[in-house]
């Protein structure tokens, strides 16, 4: 164990050896190293510096954070570094959700492996300006559940941050797991002498979300990260009227599918049907949504984003929904936000090039 590590035998909640309360905090009871993390000398944790020196090539950070799981926060991680690389960034996807690890299959790169060279570990490249790391390259059984304590966890994010070679970035975008737990705190940590631009907040529309996400808005503050915004998703199902099935109740209460009647007859007496887009609640939305918790809290509200059948495809088949002529309700959507997301956060005067 190199100076500075967590050890793999640690409790949960390990402070670090490094700490000023290391050996003496509550979460140290019972640790088979409590006594040499209480007497052990205290300093820096060097390996601070060498991530410092590793994130000095990189110009934004970005964190997409949720309070709860299934609203749709890595979907929405990878959609924004497809967008960004589509506007010529140069673009690193970070994903640190070790129990959960599903970057790899919406960027379509699953199968692929890490490799190290003298520089460290290497990304796994969408294109050539678009990087991505995640645990998920590291199981040889992609079926493998990850039954890790926090210290393991941490030490590894600390790893991906410290050892992966990134190169020259614009962005940088985490997805980290749901909730406030204590991979946030070492994300934070990691990245804090090197300045993270802030967080986006992931939520759906209804109440048992948005009280979640009000958690993690308090969790940026009480560790001193900007909330860039907040973007509702799954804000309702939206799609072509073309791309819904009808069903119609026989008589003895069977389900039967009229949907070649229903477009013939639509082709035949109301022909300028076939361009609408249908709209239906999915969550309930009456207590206002993320938009007027946003007000509440004084937090920039980024947008909606339609829960829509192809993006979600998209994601499964790991491609972009910006390339995909059938997202037509969800892409127009994720453009507005990012390109809200630039202007409000400042980052829209940044080029590239770096002119």
């Amino acid at each position: 164990m190199e100076k500075g590590d967590i050890p793999e035998d640690a409790n949960d909640h390990c402070p670090g050896p490094q700490s000023e309360s290391a050996g003496k905090s509550d979460a140290c009871e019972g640790c088979p190293n409590q006594q040499i993390c209480a007497t052990a000398p205290k300093g820096p944790d060097p390996d601070m510096v060498a991530i410092a020196e590793r994130m000095a090539t990189v110009k934004h950070k970005i964190l997409v954070l949720s309070g709860k799981g299934g609203v749709g926060k890595s979907t929405f991680s990878a959609q924004l570094a497809f967008a960004l690389a589509a506007r010529d960034f140069q673009v690193g996807l970070l994903d640190i959700d070790m129990c959960g690890p599903s970057i790899p299959k919406m960027l379509g790169l699953e199968g692929h492996a890490i490799h190290q060279s003298n520089l460290g570990w290497s990304p796994v490249y969408v294109e050539s300006n678009l990087g991505v790391m995640s645990i998920g390259f590291l199981l040889t059984d992609p079926d493998e559940a990850i039954i890790w304590k926090g210290p393991r966890k941490n030490g590894l994010i600390k790893q991906f941050v410290k050892d992966v070679y990134w190169g020259e970035l614009d962005f940088l975008i985490v997805d980290a797991p749901p909730g406030t737990s204590d991979e946030h705190i070492t994300i934070v940590q990691c990245l804090d002498a090197s300045n993270v631009d802030g967080a986006i907040i992931v939520t759906t529309p209804q109440q048992v979300s948005l009280i979640d996400v009000k958690k993690e808005v308090n969790f940026c503050k009480k560790v001193g990260v900007k909330v860039l915004g907040v973007v509702e998703n799954m804000s309702g199902l939206c799609q072509p009227i073309t791309n819904f099935k009808f069903m119609k109740v026989t008589e003895d209460g069977e389900m039967k599918d009229v949907t070649e009647w229903i477009s013939e007859y639509m082709k035949e007496k109301a022909p300028e049907m076939m361009n609408l887009i249908a709209c239906s609640e999915v969550f309930d939305s009456s207590g206002g949504g993320a938009l007027k918790m946003c007000k509440e809290m004084d937090l920039p509200f980024l947008g909606k984003v339609p829960l829509d059948p192809q993006l979600c495809k998209a994601a499964e088949e790991g491609r972009s929904c910006f390339a995909d002529k059938d997202c037509v309700v969800s892409a127009p959507a994720l453009q507005k936000i990012i390109d809200k997301l630039l202007e409000t956060s400042g980052l829209s005067t940044l080029v590239s090039n770096g002119v």
